[in-house]
């Protein structure tokens, strides 16, 4: 009878370590959801590279804890496209 009571208690154990480690992960998921960065939930309905993008707001979106080989990337990229965005920037918004 002692061993019956002893598997149901590991059973039990088990369960509960696997329930919290559920939540544990659902809870660490969310927090990484949560942290996203602002600009880039105030500028949603704007694509990154769009005409309507400016070299301000593509340099905003560069992370500030970004290293100094990241950021030179970054910002490189972001004076590249705005090279390009010129000649449609130039014929004008419709």
């Amino acid at each position: 009878m002692h061993d019956h009571s002893s598997i149901h208690r590991a059973i039990l154990l088990g369960t509960v370590l696997v329930v919290a480690g559920l939540f544990t992960s659902a809870a660490i998921a969310a927090e990484k959801a949560s942290n996203a960065p602002a600009a880039a939930a105030s500028n949603a309905a704007l694509a990154a590279g769009s005409v309507e993008d400016s070299l301000q707001a593509c340099l905003a979106r560069v992370p500030k804890d970004a290293t100094t080989g990241q950021r030179m990337i970054a910002e490189q990229s972001c004076r590249r496209d705005e090279g390009d965005r010129k000649p449609f920037q130039a014929t004008g918004r419709r």
